[in-house]
């Protein structure tokens, strides 16, 4: 067991080593499988380890095996051609390309979110950094020939539901975003083949949106004509049109939109609450922070509750959608106990908020992180 001292419980979790290619990991659920990744996990890096890298499916219907041979991404919808693709052709008739970028559960932190929400009460380790390695979403689209006319790209992997009337799990991004150049089609993940539970043997890359448009075992590709009005675009996933996606418990007749960019977050991971620190010698604090939809501008930290800040120093940067390391020391004068603070702003200006946001659903948490300590 571990200790998760979540406001509404639980306090403690399971750790399972019981799934294939995963190592430790904080069992959320079981099936379908929703595996997070222990906090200590991060202190080692900037790239989550592939056996730790968290798990989320929606259905439980997952493949328990993918036959390569048989294995095929389909393109089809508004477009000059269908398009039936091999892993052979993925790997061998598109450029291949690399990017380092953070894949995050839109709930992530949801177990802190005072009143409690429905859904899975994930602490922080709903989320991981990988390289992923792949083709360009818009070179598969290309060999289609996108028609004009075209407005949603929507994809679907191999998962199923369980019961027959569930909504088969669907996403869908904007032409243009889908053919920007960034979104890719990933096959491997830090330098291996993905892991099946991480979507083996394809998967979407959205970088800088969060994960749930970031379909696993992708095997279908649609261009549509006309906006997507699926589940999972009109009523699942969405959030409140309002700054933070925030508004007050009981609050009625929000327009809602689909969740999209993330926002700015940072972390301490190598200090946990409670922890002692000596008085009046500095102490090294680090840990990892990544801006959202864009790259980390600064990273800066208080020993005094938020009422000063001061600057710590980045490390580097391997993308500016993955994370970025940051360390500092602090010198905390007289015995007592602190509030250590970290704040990320992101090239683009943004800066974690000092008060959470809260909406029904448990999404996009990004309040400034806080850890009290003993000086002692």
């Amino acid at each position: 067991m571990i200790d998760l001292p979540l406001p509404g419980g639980p306090d403690a979790r399971s750790i399972t080593t019981q799934f294939p290619q995963k190592g430790s990991m904080i069992l959320q659920r079981t099936r379908p499988p929703l595996l997070e990744t222990p906090w200590d996990v991060f202190d080692t890096g900037v790239f989550t380890p592939n056996n730790q890298f968290y798990v989320r499916w929606h259905w439980a219907g997952i493949p328990t095996s993918v036959d390569i041979d048989t294995f095929r991404l389909t393109v089809h919808g508004h477009v000059q051609r269908t398009v039936s693709l091999t892993l052979k052709d993925m790997l061998d008739g598109f450029s291949r390309v690399e990017l380092a970028a953070v894949n995050q559960c839109s709930g992530n932190s949801r177990g802190f979110f005072a009143p409690r929400v429905p859904g899975a009460q994930w602490v922080n380790g709903a989320m991981g950094n990988a390289l992923w390695t792949g083709v360009r979403l818009k070179d598969v689209l290309d060999r289609a020939g996108v028609k004009a006319g075209a407005v949603q790209v929507r994809f679907s992997g191999l998962d199923e539901a369980v019961v027959p009337d569930a909504p088969r799990l669907m996403k869908s991004l904007d032409v243009d975003h889908a053919r920007d150049g960034e979104v890719m089609i990933a096959y491997a993940m830090n330098g291996e083949q993905l892991p099946l539970l991480n979507g083996f043997p394809l998967r979407l890359v959205v970088p800088g949106w969060y994960s749930t448009y970031w379909v696993k075992m992708l095997n279908d590709i649609e261009i549509l004509d006309q906006p997507d009005t699926n589940y999972w675009m009109k009523t699942a996933y969405t959030i409140p049109d309002t700054p933070h996606a925030s508004i007050r418990p009981g609050d009625t007749g929000v327009k809602m939109v689909p969740i999209n960019r993330m926002v700015p977050r940072s972390f301490l991971t190598n200090v946990s609450p409670g922890n002692t620190v000596p008085v009046g010698a500095p102490t090294p604090v680090r840990g990892i922070a990544f801006g959202g939809d864009c790259g980390v501008a600064k990273v800066d930290i208080s020993s005094d509750a938020g009422k000063s800040w001061n600057p710590t120093q980045l490390g580097k940067d391997e993308g500016k959608y993955g994370f970025r390391q940051w360390e500092t020391r602090i010198t905390l004068p007289s015995a007592g106990r602190y509030t250590l603070m970290v704040r990320c702003t992101n090239t683009n200006g943004e800066a974690q908020p000092d008060t959470p946001n809260w909406n029904p659903a448990g999404f996009m948490r990004n309040v400034i992180e806080s850890v009290d300590v003993i000086a002692a």
